[in-house]
């Protein structure tokens, strides 16, 4: 419990960044392009890093990467802000690319860390917790920015708000100090660096739609803000807010994700959700097109608000499934997989949005794309889910 509170700290600045950056650097003078330009480097540095530490951490302690990403993620954060406001291209783009590392050793390891010490019978509430934590900080965040900008709007603007959100970040460190979980570290039966000890047949399948969702999110989640602030004209207080509330129904949703999961199983839970979801970024895409009329921007919210719980909410449960799947000894390798292919899904994900904004296509193709991809990948969980489920019936036969 006191990591998942360390990991917390860390994902206030993660929120903050992803509700309010992407504004402020409109209000300043960058444009679309130059803003999924920025974002992009720091998904390229988890696709650089994420592989590899897959290989670095088999037969290791996971805890000092714990210690690392507390340091540096609050640090780097505070170092990218001063680079976007004072317009330096090379100082933002380093940092946010090592912002984007410092975060992964979180990313990464989390899950075989659970995986490893949590007790077979509450992996799934562990699991579900960790992902709770964005929740839960987002609306910690939101409310928050939306509360001092409330109270005094000149004082706490987007670029104070975000360098207060960092310095809180140094707290991951004092709460690490009070980690009391004896690690468990198992034996590796060969070299952590031979690539033959996994079953990439297994690794390959889980990874599939993982990859194509992983895409079509790249191009419409880090960019939703610019969509309602561009289209309906939502600032960030009122953004900020909006994401606030609707992390309290991701955390809801996550808590009840074992239940769900156990009264209904994968092949329910997960693609029936899925498909909600995607149905509900469809309706969301189309308020651009009558977004002149007042009423739009409430649909395009009621929309949001359904469509991130939904998708959410599955998150937990494909991990597990992905985690099963594979079984304990690609474990690690997988995690590292699923950070390196999100992030690197992301960073091309942006450079194509940086592209379809650069020629003029508007949000809502870009979000069809999006709802295109996520049904291809629901349609693959649904097969996964098969084989999985068949497999675990030959064994218990067995």
């Amino acid at each position: 419990m006191t990591l998942i509170i360390a990991e917390l700290f860390l994902q206030l600045i993660n929120a903050a960044f992803m509700l309010v950056l992407n504004i402020y650097m409109t209000k300043i003078g960058y444009t679309d392009p130059e803003i999924a330009s920025v974002i992009s480097y720091r998904f390229l540095g988890v696709m650089l890093i994420a592989f590899p530490l897959g290989l670095f951490i088999k037969g290791r302690k996971l805890m000092p990467f714990f210690y690392v990403s507390a340091i540096c993620g609050p640090a780097l954060g505070l170092l990218t802000l001063y680079g976007i406001d004072n317009h330096l291209p090379f100082i933002t783009n380093i940092s946010v690319l090592l912002w984007g590392i410092s975060l992964t050793c979180v990313q990464v390891v989390m899950l075989p860390f659970i995986m490893r010490n949590a007790k077979i019978e509450t992996q799934s509430e562990a699991i579900s917790l960790n992902y709770a934590t964005w929740s839960i900080s987002t609306i910690i965040t939101g409310f928050m920015i939306f509360s001092f900008s409330w109270i005094n709007p000149v004082l706490f603007d987007e670029k104070f708000l975000l360098q207060l959100v960092s310095v809180l970040g140094f707290c991951s460190i004092i709460v690490l100090f009070f980690v009391k979980i004896k690690e468990t570290v198992p034996v590796s039966e060969s070299s952590r660096y031979d690539l033959k000890d996994f079953d990439w047949s297994l690794i390959v399948r889980s990874m599939v739609p993982v990859l194509i969702i992983a895409v079509g999110a790249g191009l419409t989640i880090p960019f939703i803000n610019l969509f309602f602030f561009n289209i309906h004209g939502l600032d960030f207080n009122e953004f900020s807010f909006l994401g606030s509330i609707t992390a309290c129904l991701v955390a809801f949703a996550a808590i009840g994700v074992p239940y769900v999961k156990r009264r209904f199983g994968y092949k329910v839970a997960i693609t029936v959700g899925q498909t909600m979801a995607v149905l509900a970024l469809i309706l969301l895409a189309t308020t651009e097109f009558y977004s002149n009329y007042n009423w739009a921007i409430y649909i395009a919210i009621a929309c949001y608000m359904l469509r991130q719980p939904l998708m959410n909410m599955a998150g937990p449960m494909t991990s597990e499934l992905t985690m099963n799947y594979v079984g304990k000894r690609n474990q690690e390798m997988t995690s590292s997989l699923i950070a390196s292919i999100w992030s690197g899904s992301w960073f091309f994900s942006s450079q194509i949005f940086r592209y379809f904004r650069a020629e003029g296509l508007n949000y809502s193709t870009i979000f069809f794309i999006t709802a295109a991809l996520y049904s291809v990948g629901v349609i693959w969980y649904y097969f996964l889910i098969v084989d999985y489920e068949h497999r675990k019936m030959i064994i218990e036969k067995s």
